[in-house]
């Protein structure tokens, strides 16, 4: 393919960039052939020209289409290079926050710095069964894929976790560990994969340390093997460690610190266990405070240390172990902190007494003497004579850091090895998978030993890793049958013999290390000779002696030599560590003691350490030293020889961690960085390979399916092959750009992106073709409608103005006709109004002059008052401001008389005595004064309140009081004017006489003035009388709208009670649901409990042949069912285990747990004992008294009792008339809270007394119930004191009897049944008189009675023991209700809280009357028992006698009376619906109707629940003989014969539906049957008549009804199972509607290793598999109901299975694949309307689905959008909703991507939604199953039994 083909305009290319490393631009013209420069344009709109390299001409990588972008594997893109690899991992990471990506077979995990919520259990469940190229990746495809592959081509696999520090390495090994952790489980008791996780946090605190790019860097290298046994699951595990940095323990760089576990020792030296340790901050230690960095944020150290403590325990090393290990730590610390002096220029000393090395030594064990000596001197061994020399300060420094580092090391080699022996599994280990946790290539400025090491072994591992694509690629094409032509990759083998070969750089570094005076310097001078310009991957620096540069594949590194010798060495000198090895410390000891020993390559894989060389100065070199002083170098290059052994012997997995940024900021991706990663980590290498190659591959079908445009109908032909095969040829010439493999088409890069960009144009010609001929038909088709409406306009025009033309003239002769009359109307008109007008004009003028001089007169007067107000106003304001400036001259002069004073007073002040006078006593009278000011300032703000509360009070009452003061006012004026004439009166009393006539005239005056007065006063009665009337219709308005708020109130609490039913409906469900899985997990403990017996009687040793003595009251004929013995059996093989079988492998902390187990149930059971043989001392002594008594008080007691109920009766009936009363007076005199009848609170309250009322007839109703059960109890002990004096045979029937009725049902709830007893009938033949057997039956007869007496004893203390709990716990709750009450109480007003406490009176009497009518009622059932029985008594001794009357006949009478029987006669020969059997037929029952029957013969002839119908009856026979033994021992056998089916046959949905359905059906005769009246509601007289007469099996039933949850449960895995396979295919991948969803141009290339595919499951396979369900369930006859739960439950699964899937999967999430999903779901409601199951809540399940699927159509693009988005998908949590946004693909070039904005704001419309965070739909889930009663109409009389059933046995009765 030519490049002008391609380099076109507005193409696309990658220009280099130096900040951005590759900048995307288009091209502005065609490229053509010899053209120097590219003229582009870049993103941001600059346009730029290009020069190309004139020596090579090539040309910018090209950008692959927006399509391809964002790809799940880097192989998929058409275009294989850097740029297109960075941006898709950039846009991944940046606008999908996706951080992994496949890279071919390596995944690439970018670290986000964040936490996600990704990797949760339900990830997991997820990921586990699913191949790695089906769901996006992930850390869990990866182990999943490893787990996989283990099991299936039982090989070891490996994965290799490789980066630089930060990349999150040991987070992803984390990962994959709890992934294997999770899905597969321990072998044993031990929890194995728990210690595998605890493992972690150790490791952690002792191998990791913050550094300046990660807080929690690994600074080893780690490779754990996880053990599996056949079954493939975890049995143990074994680590394996490389190259630990111990230089760290001494010194670290700035913002870095040491390893976790000196600062986690530190933040916790406060711990009193942590005393002794003398440890204070880490910040007083030298060797943790070098780095100025103590604390990292977010971490805890104190808590990590108690995670590592933790993990301690779990791993077994105990308290005392790990306080060693402590004090090794702290010892070190305080190492470092030791003083070295200088004594002169050749020695150093440590000072006396130094308080760090005291300490050390006591820590240690050693003696502070020697250890002082031997760190600053070192001991010289020659031929002859020994000596010891100084150490000058700088080398002893250097001794006691080497020391440290010693110390650090053998300590965590300790550590490994004890994790190791936690981890080792107990059994042999099948298979396994590494972890291999190593750090990535690295390049500092200074480089020296530990970075050599680290990039010589990814070196090996880049090679390992080159070989291994290598054979992928290769395997691929001959799997293809494609001509295999050679790569060229690189081989980094010369860069390996560089370092390990003969005279390599290691051999040339040991050399060195042996040589005496071998030195740094030395050794590079022989690095030069020997390599340089001798080997192109070996270089010298130009200004450096002491340096070389090392070509590796990833960079050339230049590394310093200073120091390479002394850390190869790794020397400790030998008295120092003598020292030790006489320490009294026992770890210490421990630690040292194979310190002699030598080192071989294979103890170095096992050992998992590097050993250390620990040799004295020039000593002799002896065989065994000589093995002991391997250097470091030699070591690691053994243990990394040893490792690729391993990697070579395994399945390979490559995960590589990218660092995107050195900040360690979350979700910012640094380009430059992530380049050198992609460079050192061998991902660019594996797309070069791949790019080499053919790189995309399409499966044929794939291809027909995307490139089907590109075909003629001629192409098209039935063989897909051949039509791909002649399009290719037609649309690519060049034959070598791609190759035909068997089942898939190889291209070469670029050509998917090539027939892409054919594709998109066929389509937009195609389009554009469409839209041409559309638009000209929209606008030939708008001429033609515009055309008729323009002729029919014009029509209709034209006659319009023909009728305008004749109107216009008819209207012109009338209207001069009209204007004729008018204008002399008009004429007329004119002069009236004029005339009117001018009247009008002149009476409103003369009113006005009048009025304007009336005005006149009015202003004046006014203004004359308005001057008289103001000149007195300004007099009194003169006189005002005169007043306050004489007062402000006062205050002047005074202030300057007292400045005066001041001044004076200060000059006395001055002197010292006058200061001393004025100070005696002024601190205390301060003090005094600032008190009494602080108390005036309270008075002053209390009298402010006061005064406050005077004000409104007075502003309330200002115009009352106004009033009164101008009354009192007058009055007193009068009196004053009164008192003043007194005197006058006297004199004038002559002159009075005078007066009398005017009087009189006054008196007439007053008398017209009350005339007056009294019409007013009639005028103001009648204004109030209106006024009165306003307030009525005011009040009546009120009152409509008391009523209004009334009828809301009413409202709002209905509506208030439907939520709370709802509320109490969700709790009852949850309830229900946790019931139910509480019981799974009692069954899954039984199952678990079984398997673990099974196993252990597989482990055992068989015993040796010889009798074993059995307990006699065990029978020899048990049967197979029963569990109660099987439980025995358990127990005794447990407790005897230790000693039959003292070697068995078992599992020690199983056998311990149930040694202890058994050695509980042995004290319990000799308590009982104990407590039996004290009970039955009691019962001796108190015998005698209580029969003599029984009889004298029960009479009594009876007359106390009734008399007492009649007085509770009264007194409940003058409680109910005080409340009548209390209502009446509240309604008859409303208080103040109560305004009127009507209002609120009178309601409330009334309401409230109702609710008592209520309240107290729904107790008497419990009363009566609660008295039934307290009355049957009563009566079974009674009936037991009663038959005491019975024969014992007849006792141990009637004990049976009272161990059923207290609690024996609840011992076949738990699954344990009591032991078949059937005597052997042989034992008559033992001898001839027979003597042995009737000992042996005395015998059995005695431990029987023992036994029973001891079980009715252990129950009466269970329920004794049940009574004092229950009265415990009543006690508790009715001291909270009064609390809460009380609570509540203080809370309300007065007047409710009145209320309040008489409602609790009430509610207290009403409890203490229904007590004392429980004790009567208790008293009356007893009565009535006694009488029933002694009828009955009366009754057999009557049957008794006529019996014996019978048998006294003699011989003769009974030949002349043939006809008279000797029994009793049946009166009618009806059947009456029961089966009889014998005792001894019960195991045959059960094994020909349970076990061994065919549930699809009996589906398909018989009538459903035929055995629930056989079983009712045989026990209805049981229960009309009144055996309850036959009872119990049917129902138990049942209920374990259904177990064991479903154990046996438990994957199958046919048993499993078969038998829900029966033992629903069992279920619900036992309920139809049991006499109640709840259930006989729907029977007829005949069923009625086959009630159970002897026995309540209330209790059983829910024995039975947990017995169904469980079926159902069973069923519901069973339905999983099935539907799992066939959901993703059938709902997701299959494309439903042909030809919507188009296959995207992935290319995505299988794994090699994952599974085939066993057929491709459609949709229509799904609604075949859930019809045959239905139809299945149908056939068994199972409740209509029950079957809708069970559809329900099916759908949930499909919705929530599809849902997880879409959200993991980024190719689902498009539009087309949303419309398929809506149509699949439209097929599922269309199934559920032809089975009518619409209302079994099945389609709402599916709503999660539905919104997701609309959410993948509706726009994504605006606010309204976004909106429009919030309001729909209701059913999905935000974090759903992101997810799918995050992870929708346009499929075709017209869709558009959801940019990030729009997702931003769909997270901030839904950040106040409450959810869960959980991004997975729980797809596990089970909703609660409830079993409606459904009776049956069947008659069981009518039912017979089929031959094919094998029940000949069985008679009907």
């Amino acid at each position: 393919m030519a490049a002008s083909e391609l380099y076109t305009k507005e193409a696309r290319v990658w220009i280099p960039d130096a900040e951005d490393v590759w900048k995307s631009a288009k091209l502005l013209k065609d490229y053509k052939q010899g053209d120097k420069l590219l003229r582009l344009e870049l993103e941001d709109g600059t346009v730029v020209e290009h020069q190309l390299d004139p020596r090579t001409m090539n040309l910018p990588h090209l950008r692959n289409p927006d399509i391809l972008v964002g790809e799940n594997d880097l192989t998929a893109l058409s275009y294989l290079h850097e740029p297109a690899v960075l941006h898709n991992l950039k846009v991944r990471f940046i606008d999908s926050k996706l951080i992994y990506t496949y890279c071919g077979i390596v995944l690439v995990a970018i670290n986000p710095y964040e936490t996600l919520p990704i990797y949760g259990t339900d990830i997991i469940n997820a990921y586990s069964g699913q191949n790695m190229g089906d769901m996006d990746p992930h850390i869990f495809a990866v182990a999943e894929e490893a787990y996989k592959q283990m099991a299936r081509d039982e090989r070891n696999q490996s994965i290799i976790v490789s980066g630089e520090s930060g990349a999150g390495k040991t987070v992803s090994a984390k990962y994959a560990m709890r992934y294997f952790a999770t899905v597969s489980g321990s072998e044993s008791e031990a929890n194995v994969e728990e210690k595998v996780l605890a493992s972690n946090p150790i490791m952690e605190s002792i191998g990791n340390a913050k550094t300046t790019r990660n807080d929690n860097s690994s600074r080893f290298g780690k490779y754990i093997e996880i053990g599996f046994d056949k079954r493939y699951r975890i049995i143990g595990a074994n680590m394996r460690t490389y190259l630990l940095e111990k230089s760290r323990v001494v010194f670290q760089a700035d913002e870095e610190r040491n390893y976790h576990i000196f600062y986690q020792l530190c933040a916790s030296s406060n711990l009193p266990e942590l005393k002794v340790l003398k440890l204070v901050s880490a910040n007083n230690f030298h060797y943790t405070k070098q780095g100025r960095s103590p604390v990292i944020d977010g971490v805890d150290d104190a808590k990590e240390l108690i995670n590592t403590r933790n993990a301690f325990t779990l791993l077994g090393i105990n308290d005392s172990y790990q306080m060693g290990i402590f004090r090794v730590l702290a010892a070190i610390l305080h190492l470092g902190n030791v003083e070295i002096k200088d004594r002169d220029s050749d020695s150093s000393i440590i000072p006396p007494n130094n308080a760090h090395l005291t300490v050390f030594c006591d820590l240690m064990g050693v003696t502070y003497q020697d250890m002082s000596h031997w760190l600053c001197h070192k001991k010289l061994i020659t031929a002859t004579e020994t000596y010891i020399k100084p150490f000058p300060k700088l080398q002893a420094i250097n001794a006691r850091d080497a020391l440290a580092k010693h110390i650090y090391a053998k300590l965590f080699s300790w550590i490994v090895d004890h994790v190791n022996k936690a981890l080792h599994a107990t059994m042999k280990q099948h298979s396994f998978i590494g972890v291999l946790d190593i750090y990535g290539f690295e390049t500092f400025e200074i480089n020296s030993f530990e970075q050599f090491c680290i990039n010589y072994a990814n070196e090996k591992l880049q090679q390992q890793f080159n070989m291994h694509v290598f054979k992928l690629e290769q395997e691929e094409y001959m799997k293809e049958e494609i001509p295999w032509t050679l790569i060229d990759f690189y081989d980094n083998q010369p860069c390996i013999n560089l370092i390990e070969a003969k005279l390599g750089i290691l051999d040339l570094l040991d050399e060195e290390c042996r040589m005496p005076k071998g030195s740094d310097d030395t050794w590079a001078q022989k690095l030069y000779n020997t390599h340089l310009n001798k080997c192109d991957l070996f270089q010298k620096p130009r200004l450096s002696n002491r340096a070389f540069i090392i070509q590796h594949f990833a960079d050339k590194v230049e590394y310093q030599c200073e120091g390479f010798l002394e850390k190869n060495k790794d020397t400790v000198y030998e008295e120092q560590i003598h020292v030790l090895k006489l320490s009294k410390f026992e770890l210490l000891v421990e630690l040292f003691q194979d310190e002699e020993q030598s080192v071989s390559p294979t103890e170095a894989q096992t050992g998992a350490r590097t050993r250390l060389s620990v040799k004295p100065l020039k000593a002799r070199a002896t065989q065994s030293s000589r093995e002991h002083k391997k250097t470091v170098g030699h070591q690691f290059r053994n243990s990394l020889q040893l490792l690729m052994e391993t990697l070579n012997a395994t399945t390979p997995h490559y995960v590589r961690c990218i660092k995107p940024n050195d900040y360690k900021y979350p979700f910012t991706f640094d380009p430059r960085r992530a380049v050198q990663q992609l460079r050192a980590c061998g991902v660019l290498e594996t797309i070069r390979i791949s790019a080499a190659g053919f790189p995309s591959r399409w499966t044929y079908q794939e291809f027909f399916s995307r490139y089907r445009v590109l075909m003629k109908q001629k192409d098209v032909l039935s063989d897909r092959k051949l039509t791909c095969r002649n399009v290719l040829e037609k649309l690519i010439k060049d034959k070598d750009k791609y190759q035909f493999g068997k089942t898939k088409i190889f291209f070469r890069a670029g050509q998917v992106a090539y027939l892409e960009k054919l594709r998109a144009d066929k389509l937009r010609a195609a389009c554009i073709r469409i839209q041409k001929t559309i638009r000209c038909w929209l606008l030939r088709k708008k001429y033609l409608r515009m055309r008729s409406a323009a002729i029919t306009i014009q029509r209709h025009v034209r006659g319009y103005q023909a009728r305008c033309l004749a109107k216009f003239l008819r209207r012109t002769r009338a209207a001069i006709t009209i204007q004729k009359f008018q204008r002399m109307y008009v004429a007329r008109q004119r002069y009236r109004r004029m005339q009117d007008a001018s009247l009008i004009i002149q009476c409103m003028l003369r009113g006005y002059v009048a009025r304007q001089k009336y005005q006149q007169m009015v202003r004046e007067h006014k203004a004359v008052i308005i001057q008289k107000m103001v000149r007195g106003w300004l007099a009194r304001q003169w006189y005002k401001r005169s007043l306050e400036a004489i007062v402000y001259l006062q205050c002047c002069v005074r202030r300057m008389r007292a400045k005066r004073e001041l001044k004076k007073l200060k000059i006395e002040a001055r002197s010292v005595e006058h200061y001393k006078k004025l100070n005696i006593g002024m601190e205390n009278k301060i003090m005094q004064l600032q008190r009494k000011v602080d108390e005036q300032h309270k008075d002053n703000k209390n009298l402010h309140d006061r005064l406050t509360n005077l004000e409104n009070t007075y502003s309330s009452e200002s115009e009352k009081l106004r009033n009164e003061v101008d009354r009192l006012r007058g009055t007193e004026e009068e009196a004053r004017v009164n008192s003043n004439r007194i005197t006058s009166l006297l004199e004038e009393l002559a002159k009075l006489k005078k007066e009398l006539e005017e009087t009189q005239r006054e008196k007439k005056t007053i008398e017209e003035y009350a005339d007056k007065y009294k019409v007013e006063t009639e005028q103001l009665v009648s204004e109030l009388k209106e006024q009165n009337t306003l307030l009525k219709t005011e009040k009546e308005d009120l009152n409509r709208l008391i009523l209004e708020q009334a009828q809301e109130m009413k409202e709002k609490m209905e509506k208030a009670l439907v939520e709370e039913t709802k509320q109490i409906e969700c709790e009852l469900n949850e309830e229900r649901s946790r019931y139910q899985n509480l019981l799974t997990e009692h069954l899954h403990l039984e199952a678990r409990y079984e398997d673990l017996k099974e196993e252990m009687t597989l482990t055992m040793v068989i015993p040796k042949p010889g009798h074993r003595r059995t307990d006699s009251t065990h029978s020899s004929n048990e049967s197979e069912y029963t569990y109660n013995s099987e439980f025995a059996e358990r127990e005794e093989e447990a407790s005897r285990g230790p000693e039959d079988v003292p070697k068995a492998p078992l599992d020690m902390s199983l056998f311990l747990k149930l040694q202890k187990r058994v050695t509980e149930l042995e004290q319990d059971k000799q308590s009982l004992q104990n407590e039996l043989d004290r009970k039955e001392e009691q019962i001796h002594r108190i015998k005698a008294t209580e029969e003599e008594q029984r009889n004298r008080a029960r009479g009594a007691e009876l007359e106390y009792e009734s008399l007492k109920r009649q007085e509770l009766e009264s007194e409940n009936k003058k409680l109910k008339n005080d409340l009548n009363e209390l209502r009446k007076v509240l309604s008859e005199k409303p208080t103040a809270a109560i305004s009127a009848p009507g209002s609120p609170a009178y309601k409330v309250l009334l309401d409230q007394l109702n609710a008592s009322n209520e309240e107290l007839e729904v107790r008497k109703e419990e009363v009566l119930i609660l008295r039934s059960q307290l009355v049957s109890q009563k009566e079974a002990m009674q009936h037991k004191e009663d038959k005491e004096t019975m024969t014992e045979a007849m006792f141990y029937a009637e004990d049976l009897q009272k161990m059923k009725d207290s609690g024996e049902i609840t011992q076949a709830y738990l699954g344990l049944k009591e032991v078949n007893r059937s005597p052997p009938k042989d034992y008559h033949e033992l001898n001839e008189d027979g003597e042995l057997w009737m000992v042996y039956e005395g015998l059995k007869e005695t431990n029987r009675l023992l036994e029973s007496q001891l079980q009715s004893q252990r129950k009466g203390y269970e329920n004794e023991a049940e009574v004092l709990r229950g009265e415990l716990q009543s006690l508790k709750e009715e001291n909270n209700r009064q609390q809460q009450l009380l609570a509540q109480n203080l809370q309300l007003p007065p007047e409710a809280r009145i209320e309040a406490s008489l409602q609790h009176e009430i509610t207290r009497l009403t409890n203490e009357n229904l007590d004392l009518m429980e004790q009567l009622e208790k008293q009356d059932k007893t009565v009535r028992k006694l009488k029933k029985q002694l009828k009955l008594f009366a009754k057999k001794i009557g049957e008794m006698g006529v019996f014996n009357q019978v048998e006294n006949v003699s011989p003769g009478q009974i030949v002349d009376e043939p006809i008279r029987p000797v029994n009793i006669p049946r009166k009618e020969k009806d059947f009456q619906g029961m089966f009889e059997y014998k005792k001894d037929d019960e195991v045959k029952l059960v094994k020909n109707l349970i076990l061994e029957l065919k549930p699809r013969g009996v589906a398909v002839n018989l009538i459903p629940g035929l055995p629930a119908y056989i079983l009712f009856m045989c026990l209805r026979h049981a229960d009309y003989l009144n055996d309850d033994q036959k009872v119990r021992s049917l129902l138990t056998s049942t209920i374990n014969g259904i177990k064991k089916i479903l154990k046996k046959r438990g994957d199958d949905f046919e048993t499993v539906s078969f038998w829900l359905s029966n033992t629903c059906r069992f279920l619900h005769c036992l309920k139809q049957y049991s006499g109640e009246e709840g259930f006989m509601k729907h029977n007829t007289t005949r069923q009625n008549e086959h009630c159970l007469t002897n026995f309540d099996l209330a209790e059983y039933r829910q024995v039975l009804s947990d017995l169904a949850i469980q079926i159902y449960q069973q069923l519901v895995k069973v339905m999983d199972s099935i539907l799992q396979p066939m959901i993703v295919s059938g709902m997701l991948e299959h494309e439903t509607i042909q030809g919507v969803s188009g296959v995207k141009p992935t290319g995505l290339r299988k794994r090699t290793s994952s599974i085939a595919d066993e057929g491709t499951y459609t949709l229509d396979s799904i609604l075949r598999q859930l019809s045959a369900f239905h139809s299945t369930m149908c056939q068994h006859g199972m409740d209509p109901e029950l079957i809708k739960q069970v559809v329900k439950q099916m759908f949930y699964i499909i919705g929530a299975v599809t849902l997880n899937n879409l959200l993991l999967r980024k190719d689902m999430c498009s539009w087309s694949k949303g419309m398929n999903i809506r149509y699949n779901v439209s097929q599922l409601e269309e199934w559920l309307r032809d089975k009518n199951l619409m209302t079994s809540g099945a389609k709402e399940t599916l709503e999660p689905l539905i919104q997701a699927a609309q959410l993948l159509q509706v726009k994504k693009k605006t606010d309204e959008d976004a909106e429009a988005i919030c309001s729909m998908c209701n059913a999905l949590s935000t974090a759903q909703i992101v997810k799918v946004l995050n992870l929708y693909t346009p499929v075709n070039e017209f869709e558009e991507r959801v940019s990030v904005t729009f997702i931003r704001t769909i997270q901030i419309r839904l950040r106040d939604r409450k959810e869960s965070p959980q991004l997975l739909m729980d797809s596990k889930q089970i909703f609660p199953v409830t079993f409606p009663f459904n009776p049956s109409s069947l008659s069981l009389e009518t039912i017979q039994i089929p031959t094919s059933l094998n029940l000949g046995f069985l008679t009907r009765v």
